[in-house]
């Protein structure tokens, strides 16, 4: 259990360390998991052979630019060859007291070992994040992720609560609106944790569940991730606007941890708060070559672990995608800070354009209150390339004329194609019409026969 945050600004001191110290300390623990891969994993002692890696020459994170990929696919295969967590294992079975799982959302689920010195980690790196989204000891949360399938959103989360001093009261997404919102009638936890989407779907149920306007439920903060859009100008102010409380995004993932990036109070994008226990690299998708992160810059996450035993990996690549918003913070926070902009299995290719869906769903949603925010692209296409024009189901609001629905639809082309380069044929549907989020996460491309 932690003792405690270090101070009212932060979880912990290595939040705010220089660049140049957090370098130090990611070098010497770099050297130390090298040495720990090359002892206790097979599968990296195959690929350290493959590619004549010899750890003990490299010095300083630095070095790690020299080093292979790993590859998603890779781990997929090494869970096949050796279940029941593969070849990358690292630790002793006897050790290992938790196994995790992937949402399983790009293909078979991914299955990570956990040994009590990798909770430990897992939940301090969680605790940075919650604390710097504006969880405190003493809160009481409502989980609104979902608790089964041994999702990294349920159990985990729990975990890092405690570890917190938060009481968690883990009703889960799965048990619907009805339930999560009648549970927040009676115990008024002050923190709340869902998917955006699916926690701004509870907030418009609440008056007619429990007689209550969501701002009345007593929520004070707000904790948002498992999907992007949760950093959305549009999507941030209407979940602060219906709960009437914070709202800042946070990411993370199975594979290399839970949650470890988290965004502060000034609300500009997630830092990076863990320099001490991972190594977050940029790179180009495209040609694998680093990317400094300064603002603007865009790339992909790849991932180092520090100090981890059961399923240890080195530059894993994650295939999301972000955009670095700044590399200094008010809150002095030295971490650079990223918005998440979409994964490459979302990327589509609409004319030789590249597009994430995020990117439309945060024009059609600064269209309230004409537009719901809810819309879908409704891919008639092979694959995820077209040279025909990007076909969008946009649901109306109740009310509209034709007249007003017929400038909508036009508004909507003409935003697309302007801040985006796309050519779109938008399909207005009423208030409704489009299936609501729940504990999955939201699909906003909807696959239909080409």
């Amino acid at each position: 259990m932690a003792s405690g945050p270090f101070s009212a600004h932060y979880w912990s001191a290595v939040e705010a360390i220089s660049p140049k110290d957090a370098r130090a300390v990611q070098s010497e623990r770099l050297k130390e998991q090298l040495a720990y891969l090359a002892a206790h994993s097979a599968f990296y002692r195959a690929k350290f052979a493959e590619h004549g890696v010899d750890v003990t020459k490299v010095r300083t994170v630095e070095d790690l630019a020299g080093l292979p990929f790993t590859e998603k696919q890779e781990l997929r295969d090494s869970l096949t060859a050796a279940p029941p967590l593969g070849n990358h294992v690292a630790a002793d079975q006897a050790d290992i007291v938790q196994i995790q799982a992937s949402s399983g959302t790009t293909g078979s689920p991914s299955y990570v070992g956990l040994t009590r010195s990798d909770i430990d980690v897992w939940c301090d790196l969680g605790a940075r994040a919650l604390y710097a989204n504006g969880f405190r000891p003493g809160d009481r949360l409502l989980h609104g992720f979902g608790m089964s399938k041994g999702f990294v959103g349920g159990i985990p989360v729990v975990q890092m609560a405690q570890y917190m001093g938060i009481v968690d009261i883990p009703i889960g997404a799965e048990a619907g609106a009805d339930r999560l919102l009648r549970v927040q009638a009676d115990q008024r936890p002050s923190a709340l944790i869902g998917t955006p989407n699916f926690l701004a779907h509870l907030a418009e149920q609440a008056p007619s569940i429990v007689g209550l306007p969501a701002h009345e439920l007593g929520v004070r903060a707000i904790s948002v991730g498992g999907e992007p859009g949760g950093g959305l100008p549009a999507v941030r102010n209407k979940l602060e606007t219906l709960w009437g409380a914070t709202s800042r995004e946070m990411l993370g993932g199975t594979d290399i941890a839970c949650i470890y990036w988290g965004e502060c109070e000034a609300g500009d994008g997630m830092h990076f708060l863990s320099p001490d226990l991972m190594v977050a690299e940029l790179i180009d998708p495209d040609t694998d070559e680093l990317i400094e992160p300064v603002e603007g810059a865009q790339g992909e996450l790849v991932y180092t672990a520090l100090r981890r035993q059961a399923s240890p990996l080195l530059r894993f690549r994650t295939r999301d995608h972000v955009v670095v918003t700044g590399t200094d913070c008010a809150c002095g926070r030295t971490g650079y800070k990223v918005r998440c902009i979409g994964r490459t299995d979302d990327m589509l290719i609409v004319r030789g354009i590249n597009l994430f869906p995020s990117a439309v769903k945060q024009l059609v949603s600064e269209l309230a209150p004409a537009a719901t925010g809810e819309m879908r692209i409704r891919a008639d296409f092979e694959g995820h390339s077209t040279q025909r024009p990007l076909p969008l189901v946009v649901e109306h609001a109740d009310g509209l004329t034709a007249e007003q629905q017929s400038e909508l639809r036009t508004t909507i082309e003409q935003r697309v194609r302007s801040a985006l380069n796309v050519k779109t044929v938008v399909d207005l549907v009423p208030d409704g019409t489009l299936k609501r989020p729940d504990h999955v996460k939201v699909a906003l491309i909807e696959r239909v026969n080409s």
